[in-house]
């Protein structure tokens, strides 16, 4: 018998998969805990529309992650620090500082866990960081530390 999971089962199947079950295992165990349902025609168009939805929202997603990227190519990221001698920074900027900057500055909101800093920003001068905004979508900010 086809079912239609409706959550995560271990060593049977994730949610919304449609998996072959005996007979006895769907009647007695997954229908009345409530883990699945019967592949019938109409199921498998709500299945079928709801991965359509999942899908339209994932592309769309994608489609704003390269817009924000193509505006960060035309922008530099002032951040004022407190320096000492030989343009020293007291400590580090963080992705968190970068972020709030952005935020500031350009009214782009990007999420502190994905900007990525390879090494510490700890001179004054400019620098480019990777942001990570969607699978396959990475932005470069370009950021300019000064007092």
């Amino acid at each position: 018998m086809k079912v239609i999971l409706k959550d995560n089962i271990k060593g049977v199947g994730k949610k919304n998969e449609v998996i072959n079950a005996s007979d006895g295992y769907a009647r007695n165990f997954l229908f009345p805990k409530n883990l699945a349902v019967e592949a019938t025609p109409e199921n498998m168009q709500k299945l079928n529309s709801q991965n359509q939805a999942k899908q339209y929202k994932k592309d769309l997603e994608k489609e704003q992650a390269h817009q924000i990227a193509k505006k960060l190519e035309n922008i530099t990221v002032q951040i004022k620090v407190q320096a000492g001698e030989n343009g020293k920074i007291f400590g580090s900027v963080s992705s968190k500082e970068i972020s709030e900057n952005l935020e500031k500055q350009y009214k782009i909101t990007i999420d502190k866990k994905k900007i990525e800093i390879k090494e510490p920003i700890k001179v004054l001068g400019e620098r480019t960081v990777e942001a990570r905004l969607f699978e396959g979508v990475i932005g470069k900010i370009k950021i300019n530390v000064v007092t």
